[in-house]
């Protein structure tokens, strides 16, 4: 069976790519301490980012202005190409983050705040 079915978990901190299929990534995000307090915002120039909150609570920060969107569990939230972000979570917090597989630093932007 282990050609058939793959299982993951990450109990470590901070983003962690675990699977990465053709065009699309999927990764878990948890606490780590640069979630406390927001230094920078990003956007992504060539794909939209989906959130799901499974563990804790988190809060988007969304553009320029930083408009907090508290995440509700297992509803999916989905950032849109090209629109500044960010994310806190809480140190129980799991997120689970889809994105596209190619997703860099090459083709995204960063902000100081």
């Amino acid at each position: 069976m282990a050609n058939e079915l793959e299982i993951f978990d990450y109990t470590g901190e901070g983003y962690k790519p675990m699977i990465d299929f053709e065009s699309w990534r999927v990764a878990y995000l948890r606490y780590e301490p640069r979630f406390e307090h927001t230094t920078q915002i990003e956007r992504h120039m060539e794909t939209d980012e989906v959130f799901v909150l499974l563990e804790g609570e988190a809060t988007l920060l969304i553009g320029t202005e930083m408009t907090p969107y508290p995440m509700e569990k297992f509803k999916m939230y989905n950032v849109k190409k090209a629109v500044w972000h960010n994310i806190r979570v809480s140190k129980d917090a799991r997120v689970l983050i889809v994105e596209n597989k190619d997703t860099t630093v090459d083709n995204s932007e960063y902000m100081p705040v």
